[in-house]
C-alpha cells in the first residue's frame, strides 16, 4: 500500500509535468526564440490596485496600458510588440519587493511603478541587485532616487514626477504671493514620510518668504475623526492652512474643517489627487482649496487633449495625474528602447539616464545627474467640485 506521504509527493510531482507541458506550449513572458531573441519585450507593471492607495496604482496602471495599446498599434518597438505583465502590490512595500522579484524571474526589462515612495523602496534592492531599471510614476520623496547616506544616484531608479522639496516651495510660494498669506498652519500626516517632507519643505520656504507658522499639528494614517485639533487650529486664526498627506484623511479633513466654519484656504501636495477627495468632503467643502499636482486634464496643450480623449473613450472617465504619470512612464521607457536600440536593460538604463527634452503628457522633461526629471509645476484649485488650473510654475 502506498503511503499518505508517497501519495502527496506523487501528486506534486504529476502537478509540475503537466505545469511545465502548459508552460511548454503557452510560453512565459519574455521567452527566447530560436537564435536568442525574445518575442515580446515583457515590462513589468507593479502597482498598487488593492489597499490603501489603490485609486493611484489602479489609475496609473490604466495610463500605462493605453501607452503600450496605442505604441503595438503604432508597431511596438524595433519591431516587436511591449508585454504589460500587471502585477498588484497591494499597496504594501514587502510585497512591492515580492512581485519585483517575480517579475525579474519573467525576464522584464524595466519595471513600471509602484506609485507611494514607500512602496518603491520595497521594490529598490530587487531591481538594484538585478540591474534593471525602474520607473516610478508618483514617488516624490528626494531618497527615492538617491541614497542618503551616501549622496550617490540609485543607478537603475528613474521617476517622471517632481519630488516633495518642489512641491513643498511651490505650495509656500503659492500661498505667500498669490494668496498673500503672511501666517499658516500646518496640519499634515506624521505617519508618512512624503507628509513630513512636504510639510518640512513648506515651513521652510514660507519662513524664509516672511510668513509665521502659527500651529503645527498632526494626524496618522487610518484617523478620521480630526474636530479636536480643527478647533485648537481655529484658534490660531491662520491665513492659510497647509495638510500635507492622502486622500483618505484629507477629505474628511476638509470637511470636517468647513463644518467647524474654517474658511481659511487650504492646501496640499499631489497625495489630494483623487475622485474621492469630491465624493466624501463635497464639492462645497473643497472650494478654496488648492494642491500641487504634475498636470491638469484641462490643460488644452494638443498632447494633454488627445491623452484626455484617448483615455475617456478607453476607460470612460476623466484621466487624473496618476493615469498621465503612468502613461508618461510608458513612453519614456519607449523613447530610451528607441534611443539605446536594444531591449538590454543596462542599456535601457544608460539611456534613461540621458533623455533630453522628452514631451510628456505631463509636460517636457529632461533627465538630471539624481535620475528626476526637470519639469513645471501646476497649482490646482478645487472650484464647485471641479479641478481647474490656476497656475503654472516652471522650475
Amino acid at each position: 500500500m502506498i503511503s499518505r506521504r508517497n501519495k502527496k509527493l506523487a501528486f506534486l510531482l504529476a502537478m509540475m509535468l503537466v505545469l511545465s507541458i502548459f508552460a511548454g506550449c503557452g510560453g512565459q513572458a519574455g521567452e527566447e526564440e530560436p537564435g536568442g531573441e525574445t518575442a515580446t519585450i515583457p515590462v513589468g507593471i507593479n502597482v498598487e490596485l488593492s489597499g490603501a492607495v489603490a485609486s493611484y496604482g489602479s489609475n496609473a496602471r490604466d495610463g500605462a496600458v493605453l501607452a503600450i495599446e496605442e505604441i503595438n498599434a503604432a508597431g511596438g518597438v524595433l519591431g516587436k510588440q511591449l508585454e504589460g505583465l500587471q502585477r498588484d502590490c497591494k499597496s504594501i512595500a514587502d510585497e512591492a519587493m515580492s512581485v519585483s522579484a517575480a517579475l525579474v524571474g519573467e525576464n522584464i526589462v524595466a519595471q513600471i511603478g509602484p506609485l507611494t515612495s514607500g512602496n518603491v523602496a520595497g521594490s529598490t534592492p530587487i531591481m538594484m541587485e538585478n540591474k534593471i531599471p525602474l520607473i516610478a510614476p508618483a514617488a516624490t520623496a528626494a531618497n527615492v532616487t538617491v541614497d542618503e547616506k551616501t549622496g550617490e544616484t540609485r543607478g537603475y531608479i528613474f521617476r517622471v514626477c517632481f519630488i516633495d522639496p518642489f512641491q513643498g516651495t511651490l505650495m509656500a510660494q503659492f500661498a505667500a504671493e498669490n494668496l498673500e498669506a503672511k501666517t499658516a498652519a500646518i496640519y499634515g500626516d506624521t505617519s508618512s514620510d512624503y507628509a513630513k517632507g512636504l510639510a518640512a519643505y513648506f515651513k521652510e520656504t514660507f519662513t524664509e518668504m516672511g510668513g509665521t507658522i502659527v500651529a503645527e499639528e498632526g494626524f496618522v494614517k487610518g484617523d478620521r475623526d480630526f474636530n479636536a485639533t480643527l478647533t485648537k487650529i481655529k484658534g490660531s486664526n491662520p491665513d492659510f492652512i497647509y495638510v500635507p498627506g492622502y486622500y483618505e484623511e484629507v477629505a474628511p479633513l476638509i470637511k470636517q474643517a468647513r463644518e467647524l466654519g474654517i474658511t481659511a484656504p487650504i492646501g496640499g501636495g499631489d497625495g489630494w489627487d483623487s475622485p474621492d477627495m469630491i465624493s466624501v468632503a463635497g464639492a462645497e467643502a473643497l472650494n478654496n482649496t488648492f494642491f500641487t499636482n504634475h498636470y491638469s486634464s484641462q490643460d488644452t496643450d494638443p498632447k494633454v487633449v488627445d491623452f484626455v480623449e484617448a483615455f475617456k473613450a478607453k476607460y470612460n472617465k476623466e484621466p487624473d495625474s496618476f493615469a498621465a504619470l503612468g502613461y508618461d512612464c510608458v513612453q519614456l521607457l519607449v523613447q530610451a528602447i528607441t534611443e539605446a536600440n536594444s531591449t538590454d536593460p543596462q542599456k535601457i538604463t544608460d539611456a534613461l539616464a540621458n533623455i533630453k527634452d522628452f514631451q510628456g503628457v505631463t509636460g517636457k522633461m529632461t533627465i538630471d545627474e539624481q535620475h528626476n526629471p526637470v519639469k513645471a509645476g501646476v497649482i490646482i484649485e478645487f472650484k464647485d467640485g471641479s479641478q481647474t488650473v490656476n497656475t503654472r510654475i516652471q522650475p
